[in-house]
């Protein structure tokens, strides 16, 4: 092959182009423990405060711990199903009970469960569907906070 006499310009990955920072508080509640170190580092990455946890009633008392004070969490981010706990399909309603306009991000790879693709009928404000890359992750979020 002959060798190419241009020059080539660097440029910037599609995914770091489109990454979204911000700031707030965000609570993340998934079953497996990579994904939550995971989503932690890159949504720290990004410029927000994290905490994970591994079961719905862990993310509702910590949620509700927090709730109206300077520690209290801007958006939740929550597994829809934890076979062996509380998932977000039954996390969501007692976070509702708590404060009615929280922002919600349902997150699951079952796209064809109802909750997916109705998620606002059941209380979340936006849909991850499992499984996403950072630059959906950090849209999504940003979209919810700002």
């Amino acid at each position: 092959l002959p060798a190419f006499a241009g020059t080539v310009k660097a440029t910037v990955p599609a995914d770091d182009a489109e990454m979204k920072k911000g700031q707030g508080r965000i609570l993340v509640m998934d079953d497996e423990p990579l994904l939550c170190g995971f989503l932690a580092k890159v949504l720290t990455r990004l410029g927000y405060t994290v905490e994970t946890t591994a079961d719905g009633a862990l993310a509702v008392a910590r949620y509700r711990e927090t709730w109206g004070t300077k520690e209290s969490f801007d958006a939740v981010i929550l597994d829809l199903t934890v076979p062996a706990g509380k998932g977000g399909r039954e996390a969501i309603k007692e976070l509702l009970k708590i404060n009615p306009r929280i922002k919600a991000v349902v997150s699951s790879g079952y796209a064809n469960d109802p909750v997916m693709s109705n998620f606002k009928e059941h209380g979340f404000s936006a849909v991850l569907s499992k499984p996403y890359n950072t630059q959906e992750l950090s849209q999504v979020v940003h979209r919810l906070l700002f």
